[in-house]
């Protein structure tokens, strides 16, 4: 039987609207702490302003949220994507999705 040190070994465990998942990354630990702190902040105000407690729908606000705030602080520039930003979009895409996705278990 496989301890949870075992199975979380390289993960970097953030908190995110109240629940804890171990997140597992290419780069600083720190830094996906920081992601995570950030979308964490968005998902409470979002929740906190709109009364939403769907917790799918406020990560969707959220979501929608950080996005913008990304295009009008001049962070994605339509059309000039770097082939490394795709991929990093796909893979978070990728985590939220598996984030986000039913609890099958049960």
């Amino acid at each position: 039987m496989a301890d949870s040190k075992s199975i979380d070994a390289g993960s970097t465990p953030v908190t995110i609207f109240g629940r804890t998942y171990h997140l597992r990354g290419h780069g600083d630990p720190e830094y996906l702490s920081l992601l995570a702190t950030r979308v964490d902040e968005k998902m409470r105000e979002v929740a906190r302003t709109t009364g939403t407690a769907d917790t799918l729908k406020v990560a969707i606000l959220a979501a929608l949220n950080l996005a913008d705030d990304g295009i009008q602080g001049g962070e994605v520039k339509v059309g000039r994507i770097s082939t490394e930003e795709l991929a990093r979009i796909g893979e978070m895409t990728a985590r939220l999705d598996e984030i986000l996705a039913p609890d099958s278990t049960g």
